[in-house]
Parts: structure tokens; sequence; C-alpha cells
């Protein structure tokens, strides 16, 4: 698991989603997004309000996410052999599908039924993907940075001028002079 994203597959999604059963997915089961949970008045899981599920959370067994992504349970599991949806494991070594995982299932099925991409190219679209996710984010994070430092530069600017005294200092213009000043190279030897 992902500590950064909290997600099996290295925190790296697909994006989009495929066809599937209506009302099921991200925001499916009872109130508050929880399959079976319930909500209290702010719209936090009444049941365990210490516990929140995302969809991250791995909450399906493989039969479940099977029927969820509209694939047989062995495909799910050769999808797991090969990489392309990892999802995680209890300690028992079974199987736990987040809302995550099955949308990323339905893409990849949406990929080799509609666009008729191989099992191999469609992990290596998910590879590049992950990549230019991870790059948007590294971008997006130095871009923070950046303008962190800019403004403590400008704050640092303005203690510094904040710090110079006011005084008065007079003014003189400088004297002009009509002297002539004649150079002469000195020669070698002298």
């Amino acid at each position: 698991m992902d500590p950064n994203s909290g997600h099996a597959n290295g925190g790296h999604p697909v994006s989009g989603s495929g066809p599937g059963p209506v009302g099921v997915g991200l925001g499916g089961g009872l109130p508050g997004g929880i399959p079976g949970g319930r909500t209290s008045g702010d719209g936090r899981a009444g049941v365990r309000a210490a516990y929140q599920l995302t969809e991250h959370t791995p909450v399906y067994v493989i039969s479940v996410a099977a029927q969820l992504s509209g694939l047989h349970p062995q495909t799910l599991r050769q999808y797991d052999r090969l990489g392309l949806v990892s999802p995680d494991r209890t300690a028992g070594r079974g199987r736990r599908y987040s809302a995550r995982d099955i949308e990323q299932l339905r893409e990849v099925q949406r990929l080799s039924q509609e666009e008729g991409i191989n099992l191999a190219g469609i992990k290596r679209i998910i590879e590049l993907e992950n990549q230019v996710t991870a790059l948007q984010s590294r971008v997006a994070e130095l871009q923070g940075e950046v303008a962190s430092a800019g403004l403590a530069a400008t704050q640092r600017e303005a203690a510094v001028h904040a710090s110079y005294r006011r005084d008065l200092v007079p003014y003189a213009p400088a004297r002009q002079s009509s002297a002539l000043v004649v150079w002469r190279p000195r020669r070698r030897g002298e």
C-alpha cells in the first residue's frame, strides 16, 4: 500500500470510468456514500465517526467487485496477476477492492473492449498516466514552494526597508572643477 495515497496500486489512478450498474460506484450505497452506513446530521458516518471511508478504502470482496465492475472474478484475478489493478489484501491474503479499484477495472475493460488495446498496452497506458499524475503533483508541490519562497523574500525585503532610518540627510551638490590634468605615461626604464 502506498503511504502517500493510501492505495494499493501505488497511488496511481486510471482516469475515467466505464459502464457499470446504475447507482453503484463512488457515491453508491446508503446515505453518506458508505455502503451500509448511516450519516449523522453533519454528513459523517454515524456508526463509526472515527473511521471515514474514501474511494481508496478497500471494502469489497472479489465477488462483489466482480458484480460492480461487470467482470468475472477470474478476470479480476488475472488483472491482479498482471499488475493492471492490484487490490489490497487482508491478513488472510483475500483481495479487498476499493471504489477506485472498481473504477480502474471498468477502465481496463473499456480500453480492452471498445478501443481494442491488448493488456500489455493497457498496462503501459496505466503506467504513463501514473507518471503524468505523479509529475503533475510534483509540479504543484514545486509551484507551492516557489510561491512560499517568493512570499518569504518579499517579507524579508519589507523588513529591511522597515529597518531603514528615516533621518534627513543634507544634500550637497558636487563641485565642478575646471582644472586640466595632463597625463604622461611613464617610459620604460624610468
